[in-house]
């Protein structure tokens, strides 16, 4: 048992077994994630964005919801700096993964800041599943690695795809990246809170677009969360003061 982390080194007979399940889920998950890449180069390539810029967000960013809200403030007609605040704060949450993989990973100096790239919603969520230092890394590594490849490859495919037909509207395909966010936003959804969540920011987003600039209702919906963490918080207490 490491005391740093808690977690055991993979050891037995089963250590064959278990890797092997770690990459059929880590692989699962990056194709099925990967090549939702298409829709974010069918929607950067409709907002305006060229091929090289499409690809250069998923190279450089490689974060599917800061890269989806980032274009979709464009196409609204925002501007280039409330565009890249939406995409920040959506980013943040990055770094409260990084502190616990960071420990799970225990790895060198050098390697951290590439690692660090890969630090996305889907690699911590198949790397903290792993009950084994062993499993967590190649969970990671894996995962990133599949997503990664697919997620910049089919954002090729798809800005070309864009620019060759013309005028993504006129097609519809300019509601395919916020169909794919849902689609993947929606299963995380599981608690009552995270429910509460998602739906107070939908209010806030769709209430406040006719109202404030483009770009600026995502800023605003972020609220939702500590209003609502806020209330359940006060209810909590009301309730146990009972």
């Amino acid at each position: 048992m490491t005391e740093r982390t808690g977690l055991p080194d993979a050891q037995g007979d089963g250590e064959g077994r278990a890797d092997s399940a770690v990459l059929r889920d880590a692989l699962g998950v990056g194709v099925a994630v990967g090549l939702s890449g298409v829709a974010f180069g069918v929607t950067s390539a409709g907002s305006g964005l060229s091929v090289v810029q499409s690809c250069a967000l998923s190279l450089l960013v490689f974060t599917g919801a800061s890269q989806f809200a980032l274009v979709g403030a464009l196409a609204a007609g925002g501007g280039p700096v409330t565009a890249a605040a939406g995409a920040f704060f959506l980013g943040v949450r990055n770094a409260f993964y990084g502190l616990r993989l960071g420990q799970l990973l225990a790895l060198s100096r050098v390697v951290r800041p590439f690692a660090a790239h890969w630090v996305i919603d889907e690699t911590a969520a198949v790397a903290l599943a792993q009950p084994t230092r062993r499993g967590v890394r190649i969970g990671f590594v894996v995962t990133g690695a599949s997503l990664f490849v697919l997620w910049n490859l089919t954002t090729l495919l798809g800005a070309l795809g864009a620019e060759a037909m013309g005028d993504t509207k006129a097609w519809g395909l300019d509601a395919a990246g916020p169909a794919v966010f849902l689609a993947l936003l929606a299963p995380m959804l599981k608690s009552a809170v995270e429910r509460a969540v998602a739906g107070v920011a939908v209010l806030l987003g769709l209430g406040l677009l006719p109202v404030l600039p483009a770009g600026v209702p995502v800023l605003v919906a972020a609220l939702a969360a500590p209003v609502v963490l806020w209330v359940a918080g006060r209810r909590g207490s009301g309730e146990g003061g009972r």
